[in-house]
């Protein structure tokens, strides 16, 4: 963590994680849901706006039009895909998350995909979305797009979200519609959307074709980032010590607890380790809840005064687990590597 930028340090002032003590929330309070706005929070007149779908046909649509159609809720946990990205080595540069970049929301709003069909598929191969927030990056200027594949905008629960945890979204969140894709990285779902296209043909953009890619080197393709990688969170038991973070707590039974997800497949089992990943047991699962929340777990850790290293580690029902070690890439992204929290047991 050497060397941090000025560029960096502007980043991490704008946008912010969840303390992981906040994963005690099954649904994260608003305020404490991670953030990350590539450029500006646009400034949007709720009576002005409309959002343009446009297919075999064009429907314009007032966010009252909107919020009149069915509506559906769900809770969702999103995660950033660079989450983790500050403890590579070397460390990619750009937005310096450690491991908070995530949170868990009650999304509301219409179903996506009713919505492309009034418009006609055509021979849509992918769905492109617009957000009002624009910028320059890789040298270029442009509006915040992301494209998904048809069938995956097609899913039932893809949703167009107006409100966040029972309110009107805030502007941080992408007032006044977001698009909501459970399961994939957080950069898939477009804030201050203002347009969707259904598209014959792939997006080319910055953001599909350049950005969110995995690659080793400038020249490679690289592959692109959708799903969530499975990962298990710890919170921090005990108290902190102001600069360093590690842990402080007493000896006896202590409870460990957190929470486990994937964007690939239901949580199946999560284990954890009190002396840095040499040995694991097995951690009480809560009953599973909404599909693409995440879930909690428990353990009960008789703590021996000393030092010790805690660990966690999450396995999926498609039998994905987390690594150990994080696989490095140029842009530091899907770093879903064992989280190891220090502690020191007092008498």
């Amino acid at each position: 963590m050497e060397g941090i930028s000025l560029e960096e340090l502007q980043l991490a002032a704008r946008n912010h994680g969840m303390p992981l003590e906040a994963l005690r929330h099954p649904v994260t309070p608003v305020g404490l849901h991670y953030l990350l706005i590539h450029y500006d929070v646009p400034f949007v007149d709720p009576e002005a706006w409309r959002l343009t779908v446009r297919g075999e046909r064009e429907l314009v649509l007032s966010l009252e039009e909107l919020r009149a159609r069915a509506a559906v809720e769900a809770a969702v946990t999103m995660e950033c895909a660079g989450n983790g990205r500050a403890r590579l080595d070397p460390r990619p540069i750009s937005q310096p998350w450690l491991l908070e970049a995530v949170g868990t929301a009650r999304w509301r709003g219409a179903p996506l995909r009713p919505l492309l069909e009034e418009a006609g598929l055509g021979g849509a191969v992918e769905v492109l979305c617009t957000g009002l927030d624009r910028g320059v990056e890789g040298g270029e200027e442009q509006a915040f797009q992301r494209a998904l594949p048809l069938e995956e905008a097609l899913r039932d629960e893809v949703l167009l979200a107006y409100e966040m945890n029972g309110e009107p979204l805030p502007p941080q969140h992408g007032f006044p519609l977001r698009l909501v894709v459970p399961g994939w990285y957080g950069m898939t779902n477009v804030k201050w959307l203002e347009r969707i296209e259904l598209v014959e043909t792939p997006f080319a953009g910055y953001q599909n074709a350049w950005s969110y890619r995995l690659r080793h080197a400038e020249d490679e393709e690289g592959v692109p980032l959708d799903r969530m990688q499975p990962r298990s969170l710890l919170v921090p038991p005990g108290i902190p010590e102001f600069m360093t973070r590690e842990r402080v707590v007493a000896a006896g039974e202590v409870l460990l607890e957190g929470r486990a997800w994937s964007g690939l497949a239901p949580v199946e089992a999560v284990e954890v380790s009190t002396d840095g990943g040499e040995s694991w047991s097995p951690a009480e699962l809560e009953p599973e809840g909404e599909p693409w929340a995440w879930r909690g777990w428990s353990y009960r850790w008789d703590a021996e005064p000393g030092e010790h290293v805690l660990c966690c580690r999450v396995r999926d029902a498609a039998g994905n687990e987390q690594p150990r070690e994080p696989a490095w890439n140029l842009g530091g992204y899907a770093n879903n590597a064992v989280q190891a929290v220090r502690v020191t047991v007092t008498p």
